[in-house]
């Protein structure tokens, strides 16, 4: 299956912070720009940082598998390898993350590799991977 490339579009507090974290730490190559946006290619999906400070962030938390997970958030479903090497890729970027890299849903359908971080800005982002892609929508 082909998937067309999303887009999405977020506030930011700050573009420099923005472009050093999407861009250097998550590794993203940067498109377009201007004085109120930046362009960046995630994954081969368009995502525009757009400056809007103080709007960024979550602005609550839903109970799943027994972490608080942040809402709104956004993020990739990647392979396992590639999964592993983000993981490794942020630890080594100084990330803090919300969630750990972690497994959820240990021995059911559902079971993916899970991490939830915040970029500068506050936005809440989710990077998963399934041992079987198959599963991504089981029950």
């Amino acid at each position: 299956m082909t998937l067309p490339p999303f887009h999405l579009a977020f506030p930011v507090d700050d573009l420099a912070a923005a472009r050093r974290f999407y861009g250097e730490v998550m590794g993203c190559a940067e498109g377009r720009s201007s004085d109120e946006w930046i362009d960046f290619d995630f994954h081969g999906h368009q995502i525009v940082a757009h400056l809007a400070p103080g709007q960024a962030g979550d602005r609550a938390s839903n109970h799943v598998d027994g972490h608080g997970v942040p809402v709104p958030h956004f993020g990739l479903v990647l392979t396992m390898e590639a999964w592993e090497a983000l993981a490794e890729r942020l630890r080594t970027g100084g990330c803090e993350f919300v969630i750990e890299p972690t497994i959820r849903f240990k021995g059911q359908p559902g079971e993916q590799a899970t991490m939830f971080l915040r970029d500068p800005s506050g936005n809440a982002l989710e990077f998963k991977a399934f041992a079987d892609m198959g599963k991504l929508f089981a029950k």
